[in-house]
């Protein structure tokens, strides 16, 4: 990140031909003061920058005699398996470690991203700016992720004396804080340089937008289950890799102008590639309730669990063969003189046929995360958004295309397969007040008397 800040430091100072300008315009010419106009608030014009070192020098020594080609390809091997094997230990230690990890990878973007900002829009002499952005940063944070908290783990939190008022009042707070940094801003306001800090304002409220909402997605598909992040990760991870060994064995044909480097044969083979990697992955992972399971606060075990019963998406179910296919079948069993009745069901688990809608999502619309972090880098004509990850640039060059894909997941759990869940209604019930819970449990009550099935229950004796 120190070689992206100095290249792009370099781009912010005055060269030659404008200090000439000026001193053109201070003759003969009716002066114009900076307050008068915001053009000196612009960014200038990038110049080519030097690219980052992608290696670290002890790298480079051991395999200096590989060509560059080689080399890259090597080292970015190199650290994508170690990466591999660090998301393999998360999983191990479970939900918090990756909510932990999911918040410092944010922080880590969003530093990346909003440096960017600070170098190219010149703000070292902004008052309070950079501060004020790490505070929404903040808030932004207590927002999301209060709420993701509360939803789950409501009634342990409001256990707490000096959690309570943070539960009953978390949006108040949350749009109090938002509204003093707005004040805050509006303070610091500049007259020479409004239109740079309105700049930087929506700056970094994109990258607000971009960051801190995605991940808040990713600590929610966590929560509903570590199947909802390892397939879809494992997905866009394979999809990187495959994309990439077709791409630079088989890779001819150009497939987009702003990744040069990608081709059709690269995204048709990675593509391919994910499908039957996100079904095999799948089934494995669907053998293990520790896969499936969400987490919940267990009163009993007054602690977090991970024990459920499994969802209807979790369970092997019979699927009647489409007529063609029946056809087909027939037609195969009569060619080869086999005799015996014809199967028109067929066994598996649902989540596998949602496991093919992810690895689709993942292949042919995934890749665009990445395209879109190409076009931005291009715009700043930087070459990565830091050097953190030898051969692979920095933390955001990695997750571009993640935060896309749980942004598609959370959309799609939410919409074709999530259910209200008894286990979180009755947390929420247990947050009211015990006459309140009362007067929950008597209209309960009388609306399940008046439909015959509390009678039923008891009837059977399982009340």
């Amino acid at each position: 990140m120190a070689n992206l800040a100095a290249d792009l430091r370099h781009r912010s100072l005055p060269s030659k031909s404008d200090s000439a300008t000026e001193q053109g315009n201070s003759v003969g010419a009716v002066p114009v003061s900076a307050s008068d106009s915001d053009e000196d608030d612009l960014p200038v014009k990038p110049s080519k920058p030097t690219p980052p070192p992608q290696s670290s020098d002890g790298l480079d020594e051991a395999l200096k005699d590989f060509s560059p080609r080689w080399r890259n390809w090597l080292i970015r091997g190199i650290f994508t398996w170690l990466m591999i094997f660090s998301f393999a230990v998360l999983i191990y230690l479970g939900p918090l470690a990756l909510v932990l990890v999911t918040f410092a990878i944010q922080i880590k973007c969003f530093h990346e991203i909003i440096t960017i900002g600070y170098i190219v829009y010149r703000s070292y002499d902004l008052p309070w700016f950079r501060t004020l952005s790490w505070y929404f940063l903040f808030a932004s944070n207590f927002f999301f992720f209060g709420e993701s908290m509360i939803g789950y783990f409501g009634v342990l939190l409001q256990r707490q004396d000096f959690l309570w008022p943070f539960v009953t009042y978390h949006r108040f707070i949350s749009f109090s804080m938002y509204t003093a940094g707005l004040v805050g801003f509006v303070c610091s306001l500049v007259k020479k340089h409004y239109l740079k800090q309105f700049t930087l304002f929506g700056w970094t409220h994109v990258t607000l937008l971009l960051v801190v909402a995605q991940s808040h997605f990713i600590v929610q598909n966590v929560l509903e289950g570590l199947i909802w992040v390892l397939v879809p990760v494992s997905m866009i991870i394979c999809n990187d890799i495959m994309a990439y060994m077709f791409g630079f064995f088989f890779g001819r044909t150009p497939l987009i102008k702003l990744s040069p480097k990608k081709t059709w044969e690269g995204f048709i083979g990675g593509a391919f590639s994910t499908i039957l990697f996100g079904i095999l992955l799948s089934y494995v992972l669907l053998q293990y309730d520790y896969f499936v399971c969400p987490v919940s606060y267990d009163e009993t075990k007054g602690a977090l669990s991970m024990d459920c019963q499994r969802s209807h998406v979790f369970l092997i179910s019979d699927y009647t063969l489409p007529e063609t296919l029946q056809g087909l079948l027939k037609l195969l069993r009569i060619s080869s003189n086999t005799v015996g009745s014809q199967k028109t069901t067929i066994s598996l688990y649902p989540f596998i046929l949602h496991s093919i809608s992810l690895s689709l999502f993942a292949s042919v619309i995934g890749p665009f995360g990445g395209f879109f972090a190409s076009g931005f880098k291009r715009a700043f004509k930087i070459k990565d958004f830091a050097d953190t990850i030898p051969g692979h640039g920095g933390i955001m060059d990695r997750f571009d295309c993640q935060f896309l894909m749980a942004t598609f997941v959370h959309a799609y759990h939410f919409s074709f397969i999530r259910v209200p869940n008894p286990q979180n209604i009755v947390q929420n019930v247990l947050m009211l007040k015990p006459e309140q819970q009362l007067q929950v449990f008597l209209m309960l009550q009388e609306k399940l008397l008046k439909r015959g099935i509390l009678e039923n229950v008891t009837t059977s004796g399982n009340l």
